[in-house]
């Protein structure tokens, strides 16, 4: 199977697998944040390592969860941020298997491209997240405007976590395909060193 062929194939594979992935996301981050709002976690704010302020005077955080509930102009606090992140690494770890066995079939170690990926997820989920400061509150608030508090609230989590996941899907598949690339090369070149001998 020629270059482009291969990789039109992995795009493909990795297109259907991302999808299943956010349709877990879809329903496990709602339902997560549900749980968590149901606790104090809600009110206790999660706002790190400020990055400065955006036009408007409202400094930015690279994690910013301001107390208190989404519907009611809140940032969901710790509750949200934890519903995030364990719907993301849930995601991610499920998604790092079946790209490494069923897309890419790669029989590099995984431990070495685990490394390598959880670094790449850490600078995308850092990005992302400060991406997310800046629209997550206008999607909440002209969704709630418009389809009322819960509602507007279940659409504001249905679309932060689609954007979350497009920017994810783009990002991903070049990188798992160096990861999981350079290391079959390895293979191949041992192989022909092997035969060579």
């Amino acid at each position: 199977m020629n270059k482009q062929r291969s990789t039109l194939r992995q795009l493909l594979l990795f297109f259907v697998i991302s999808n299943g992935v956010t349709v877990l996301q879809l329903a496990l981050m709602p339902l997560l944040k549900h749980i968590f709002s149901l606790t104090a976690l809600v009110q206790m704010p999660l706002q790190l390592f400020s990055l400065g302020q955006r036009p408007d005077g409202v400094r930015i955080f690279l994690i910013d969860y301001a107390g208190g509930m989404v519907s009611e102009g809140g940032g969901g606090g710790a509750a949200y941020f934890l519903a995030v992140e364990i719907t993301l690494l849930t995601a991610q770890i499920l998604n790092f298997f079946l790209q490494r066995r069923i897309t890419f079939r790669s029989q590099v170690s995984a431990l070495k491209a685990a490394l390598w990926y959880f670094a790449a997820w850490l600078l995308i989920s850092s990005a992302a997240a400060v991406l997310n400061s800046l629209y997550k509150p206008h999607i909440y608030r002209l969704l709630i405007q418009h389809l009322g508090k819960s509602g507007g609230t279940l659409a504001g989590d249905m679309a932060v976590m689609l954007i979350n996941c497009v920017i994810s899907f783009w990002i991903f598949f070049p990188i798992m395909k160096f990861i999981f690339r350079s290391d079959s090369n390895e293979n191949n070149i041992k192989k022909k060193r092997t035969q060579n001998d």
